[in-house]
């Protein structure tokens, strides 16, 4: 079985802090994550001064608008590079959301491997055409979105990677994210089965983004069929900010990486077979065809002179008619259990 990706997303719970997203990494590394996530923007390209905080950001942070908000939660250029050096050195993929063209060209020249559209960008058009040119694997959440508007970020895909002259089949470099962008999501609004319309819809690996409290749903997601699976974490769940309330806190980052990779042992490669403790006890709680008296050398068998009991190291029940009429070699007792050398040719 292919290992599920799980990404630790970071976001922006580094509060604006370099030091915060240092430790963030080594939180994600000691957790077992493959990849740790951050985002990359400047309030100046995302957002007007007149823009809204969401629900949940109003009451994490506060009344006010989105652009002081996320100006306060930036990091420069240096910070990144030096984040993902960071990672490099540690062992863990180095993955940001960018959330404009300038962010992303400036993520790609940093030699990330590959690149996230966030759920609100997936009906903006030309950026999704701008991410799919790029040729890098393109995770795309889908987050409040409709099945139809996920199809129509499908078909931008598709259409600006043969634009780009890029032939690779678009099942190896799109995955689709299912996703409920509300923070905590309650575990009525969770509909993992939404996974699985997403695979039989486009024919697309799939996963799940995660904004639930806990560690409940990662294995499920898993079970299910999720190749990626990304949950926000936190140094410290009290921490001021947006989105630390909904993360996790390391020592559940951990506990949930261990989950997902025991369920993927749990879930096997789904080739039927006895393993070998189990050809062990076949032996013992098997039967094999057993003598029901006594018997002399010579003696030709009938079907009263036999039975079926355990161990079944003999022969199987499933030869006790062709036994019938066969000749012992050698004199037997009741109970014995019946093997091909004891009978004559």
């Amino acid at each position: 079985m292919q290992r599920c990706l799980i990404i630790a997303e970071a976001g922006v719970n580094h509060n604006g802090s370099e030091d915060n997203a240092l430790r963030l990494v080594d939180a994600a590394v000691a957790a077992g994550a493959d990849i740790v996530k951050f985002q990359t923007f400047k309030a100046d390209r995302l957002v007007t001064r007149a823009a809204k905080k969401a629900a949940y950001q109003e009451t994490q942070t506060g009344e006010g608008d989105q652009y002081s908000m996320l100006k306060a939660l930036e990091l420069d250029e240096e910070a990144h590079a030096r984040i993902g050096r960071h990672c490099a050195e540690q062992g863990i993929e180095f993955l940001s959301t960018g959330f404009d063209e300038a962010s992303t060209d400036f993520l790609v020249s940093l030699g990330i491997r590959r690149l996230k559209l966030p759920s609100g960008e997936l009906t903006n058009a030309p950026f999704v055409r701008f991410l799919a040119s790029k040729g890098l694997p393109l995770i795309v959440s889908t987050g409040m979105a409709t099945l139809d508007e996920v199809a129509e970020a499908v078909d931008w895909v598709r259409d600006a990677r043969q634009v780009a002259g890029q032939d690779a089949p678009l099942a190896e470099v799109l995955t689709l994210l299912h996703c409920t962008s509300n923070y905590p999501t309650p575990l009525t609004d969770v509909n993992l089965l939404a996974m699985r319309t997403l695979q039989d819809r486009f024919g697309l690996p799939v996963g799940y983004s995660d904004h639930t409290a806990g560690i409940f749903v990662a294995p499920l997601a898993r079970a299910l069929g999720a190749g990626v699976f990304e949950k926000h974490f936190t140094l410290d769940r009290s921490m001021p900010g947006p989105d630390h309330a909904a993360s996790l806190e390391p020592a559940e980052l951990a506990r949930m990486v261990g989950a997902i990779r025991d369920t993927e042992l749990i879930l096997g490669d789904g080739f039927k077979a006895p393993t070998g403790p189990e050809l062990e006890v076949r032996v013992a709680a098997r039967r094999s065809v057993t003598l029901a008296v006594d018997v002399r050398a010579g003696q030709r068998l009938c079907v009263e002179d036999l039975t079926l009991m355990r161990p079944g190291n003999g022969i199987p029940p499933a030869e006790l008619d062709s036994i019938v009429g066969r000749i012992v070699i050698r004199p037997m007792h009741e109970g014995d259990t019946l093997h091909r050398e004891d009978l004559a040719p």
